[in-house]
């Protein structure tokens, strides 16, 4: 009996998703649990897993295309068995005999939620930034299925319109080239995109502020070429990020303030420390999310960042693991940068960026020395936190750093 492939709800605030590439193609034979296709949603990119062994009997969507989670993408099968014909991204029905498989737990497709007794076609992230810039969904003509506004269609929007809906509509932006001009025309990846709305969807929310620190890693060098070798006896490679996570893991519980967020005008304090470490791909960027980081010693942070970042790369996580952070990290340094001016990743109020660890002459006690040094910078929401919060949270960080206890090693 043929097995329905389903879009997969990966993630709870998850109402879509896009087929990137289809691993296998149509006719293809393949193993239940073998890479199937890959996807990109609002909070993870994944390879899905096959529900059955089979044939790949036929695909519904195409590469580059959006549908609602529990929509039939494909079906898996035996050669010559017929294929029931369905609307595309139609999810079949309870009791046509059809077998239903999904790599979840099984249950009723999700409902579309209401506002104001009117079908809300938008996921609930959408409906937020309506609610945060005061405007009426209703008013939005989505692009999405079944005219489900999505994020682009309502920063569009807001870019058109910038103080809400009754607000004027700016100049037209410069075309990017000219007609005699001669130009490669690409689109943006699906991963590009998503970043890009992130972007400027934290860029409209958040007041962003920057204050930068100098920081001396020489105790953390030391320490780290100490116990170099007995981490990686534990399987273990220790990290200046796995240092650095320890402290700020230590120091948010000390500035509840920085691990908060803000709901209108209500501040929610988060009472776990989950912090998002970026990572890099060759499409974009991805934030994996330590949960309990300040629960963990050093040794289990220094495991747990290696795995997150081997299965970003490898395109294994779970939406659950980048998903629920309170903090973020980001590393330019490991390219060369000094320092950078990171983006807050909505909806936290603080990310910290690391710049370039390297040895720089300093002044100590009127004399030159060389020490191992870098930047830090913390990127903050001026709307919940002053300058002078943010700079006692630094000097915190920086202290932790510099007089990192040896016995948490």
């Amino acid at each position: 009996m043929p097995t329905s492939v389903v879009m997969p709800q990966m993630g709870e605030s998850i109402v879509e998703g896009t087929v990137v590439r289809w691993i296998k193609k149509l006719g293809d034979r393949v193993d239940r649990d073998e890479p199937l296709f890959e996807i990109s949603t609002d909070k993870v990119d994944a390879e899905i897993p096959s529900p059955a062994a089979g044939v790949l009997l036929d695909i519904r969507v195409h590469e580059g295309e959006t549908v609602p989670v529990d929509s039939v993408v494909a079906t898996i099968g035996e050669p010559g068995e017929a294929v029931e014909s369905r609307p595309q991204g139609q999810a079949p029905a309870a009791a046509n005999g059809h077998q239903e498989t999904d790599i979840r737990a099984t249950r009723g497709p999700a409902k579309e939620p209401t506002v104001d007794g009117r079908k809300a076609r938008s996921s609930p992230l959408v409906r937020r930034i309506a609610r945060d810039h005061a405007v009426d969904i209703a008013q939005i003509a989505g692009t999405g299925t079944a005219g489900r506004v999505t994020k682009h269609d309502i920063l569009g929007f807001l870019d058109q319109n910038p103080d809400g809906a009754s607000g004027p509509s700016p100049a037209k932006p410069m075309p990017a080239y000219g007609p005699n001009e001669k130009v490669q025309v690409q689109p943006l990846s699906i991963i590009r995109r998503k970043i890009a709305e992130h972007m400027v969807l934290s860029q409209k929310t958040s007041a962003h502020v920057h204050t930068v620190f100098h920081v001396n890693f020489s105790h953390v060098d030391k320490l780290r070429r100490q116990h170099k070798a007995k981490y990686e006896s534990q399987g273990a490679k220790l990290t200046y990020m796995a240092f650095i996570v320890r402290a700020v893991a230590q120091t948010l519980g000390r500035h509840p303030i920085v691990n908060a967020s803000l709901d209108g005008t209500n501040v929610v304090f988060k009472q776990d420390v989950n912090i998002g470490v970026a990572v890099a791909l060759e499409t974009g960027l991805i934030v994996p999310v330590i949960k309990n980081a300040g629960q963990q010693s050093l040794l289990d942070l220094s495991r747990a960042i290696a795995d997150v970042a081997e299965r970003a790369r490898a395109k294994q996580l779970n939406a659950e693991e980048v998903h629920g952070g309170t903090f973020t990290i980001t590393n330019p340094g490991s390219f060369g940068a000094q320092f950078g001016m990171p983006i807050i990743n909505q909806p936290q109020v603080a990310i910290l960026g690391v710049g370039t660890i390297e040895k720089r002459p300093i002044v100590l006690d009127d004399a030159i020395a060389i020490r191992t040094m870098a930047y830090l910078t913390l990127g903050f929401d001026h709307r919940l936190i002053d300058g002078a919060v943010a700079d006692a949270f630094m000097a915190d960080v920086k202290q932790g750093l510099e007089q990192f206890d040896p016995s948490e090693v």
